[in-house]
């Protein structure tokens, strides 16, 4: 993972792809027992892929049977709710995380959803074909010594992940659209 976030950190958004687009869409678990850890100013969470379809593909809400929409309920309604542990920060140059124990869970809903979409590349391809290995981001910058121990004492902590969020950015910030449950119907906001 090193390099892959050393990869990201070689020039401005504009430069290397990163920059978010109004109408991208993400697939992310909100985990909000880790909120009170993460010092980025957005709130816990572990990507699951990032960017997904534009919304125009989505159609949240959607009864075009053979839609993104309803396919995203299956695919998440065939995998069952899952307990993450979280247990000890990992660093990489510049970033302070939180890996998931077990990764397995995460792990095979982003294989899902990129099996049945291809064309979603994780992160624009900036950390290669692949993404990265599942994760929370805690902190960016270049010395994280204070912030382990500030937030140490609160580890472990284990989060039930029910569902999967998709975010839609409207060209400014992120916002929640729907809320796909693992093992059951989606549910609107």
């Amino acid at each position: 993972m090193t390099e892959q976030l050393s990869a990201r950190q070689d020039g401005p958004a504009e430069e290397d792809g990163w920059g978010d687009r109004a109408g991208d869409t993400a697939l992310t678990i909100p985990l909000p027992a880790l909120d009170p850890l993460v010092t980025t100013g957005i709130r816990a969470h572990a990507t699951v892929l990032y960017p997904f379809l534009p919304l125009v593909r989505v159609r949240p809400g959607s009864a075009d049977p053979d839609g993104a929409d309803t396919a995203l309920r299956a695919l998440f309604a065939s995998h069952a709710p899952f307990t993450l542990r979280f247990a000890a920060f990992r660093e990489e140059p510049g970033v302070l995380f939180l890996a998931p124990e077990p990764p397995g869970p995460l792990a095979a809903l982003t294989d899902a959803v990129r099996a049945r979409w291809p064309e979603a590349v994780p992160y624009r391809g900036i950390f290669g074909p692949e993404g990265l290995d599942p994760h929370v981001t805690v902190a960016h910058g270049e010395e994280f010594g204070a912030v382990r121990a500030r937030l140490a004492p609160a580890l472990p902590v284990a989060c039930h992940v029910t569902g999967v969020r998709l975010i839609v950015h409207d060209g400014h910030t992120w916002r929640d659209r729907l809320t796909y449950r693992l093992g059951g119907p989606a549910r609107l906001r």
